[in-house]
């Protein structure tokens, strides 16, 4: 037997949804010279889930940012936590007849991966109420010397 299901009206359809949980990885920026040169994304993030603090969120984030996420919630919290894109090292070696780490489809290539890690992650309901999790997408700066712990929904 097929269950009963309520004709959907336009403003049913095109109703703000219940919860939502937007994040977007974009604007890769490149920074400094030789060795000291990185590059990092902006992290946007839009929300009405009462767990998060700020609805509307926008940082920016380096690959070792993303790692330091990672291994934070591996640590504290008992999900599991998805691969990052990989460290792409063959990228890095001298003398390449490209920009290596910094070629553009290779900064894409990376944002789409990233975007996809912090997406599957922000989106698990135990992650979400991680510190880690709220500091990488909330806050200006992390601060690595943090108290790792649960967020109180207030």
């Amino acid at each position: 037997k097929r269950l009963d299901s309520k004709r959907q009206n336009l403003s049913d359809a095109y109703a703000v949804p219940a919860n939502f949980l937007e994040i977007d990885v974009v604007n890769p920026e490149t920074h400094g010279i030789g060795k000291k040169r990185y590059t990092d994304y902006e992290v946007r993030l839009k929300t009405n889930l009462p767990v998060f603090k700020l609805k509307e969120s926008s940082v920016r984030r380096r690959y070792s940012d993303f790692e330091w996420l990672r291994t934070e919630l591996e640590r504290e919290s008992k999900i599991v936590v998805p691969p990052l894109p990989g460290k792409a090292w063959k990228r890095q070696l001298p003398f390449r007849g490209d920009e290596g780490i910094f070629a553009d489809e290779f900064l894409e290539e990376r944002r789409q991966g990233l975007e996809q890690f912090v997406t599957k992650v922000a989106g698990h309901p135990l992650a979400q109420n991680e510190r880690c999790l709220h500091m990488f997408l909330q806050e200006p700066m992390i601060d690595k010397n943090y108290v790792p712990g649960k967020i109180r929904n207030t």
